[in-house]
């Protein structure tokens, strides 16, 4: 059940980038190190985005709970992406985070270029 919510505001958040012109690549790419909700282009740009969700924000944002060590396995995992598909390796690459609080009827999206650096 979990999953399928996760993956239902994964889609969410994906749409949102891609009516901003983002162009989706990949999404949940996963390695023993970690794992990235969406890869996407922003122009020449490699995007790898955190997706959050919570109901409200009344005990905190979604994004105040991307931890350190959340952060950590994403960089991880984005180098592991790197080595993988080489056609990238020479491209700018930045963290982006997506957080969406609301019902399903009216989802509110606060996105964040270059939320955190590597």
């Amino acid at each position: 059940m979990h999953r399928a919510k996760g993956t239902r505001y994964e889609h969410a958040a994906e749409q949102f980038l891609s009516s901003r012109g983002l162009r989706a690549l990949q999404r949940n790419f996963s390695c023993r190190l970690g794992e990235i909700d969406l890869v996407m282009l922003d122009g020449s740009c490699l995007v790898f985005i955190e997706v959050r969700y919570r109901a409200s924000s009344e005990f905190g944002t979604p994004l105040e709970t991307i931890t350190p060590r959340k952060r950590l396995r994403i960089v991880r995992a984005a180098t592991v992406f790197l080595q993988r598909e080489h056609r990238f390796r020479e491209q700018s690459c930045r963290f982006d985070a997506v957080g969406i609080t609301g019902p399903d009827e009216a989802l509110a999206f606060d996105w964040i270029k270059n939320a955190f650096s590597a």
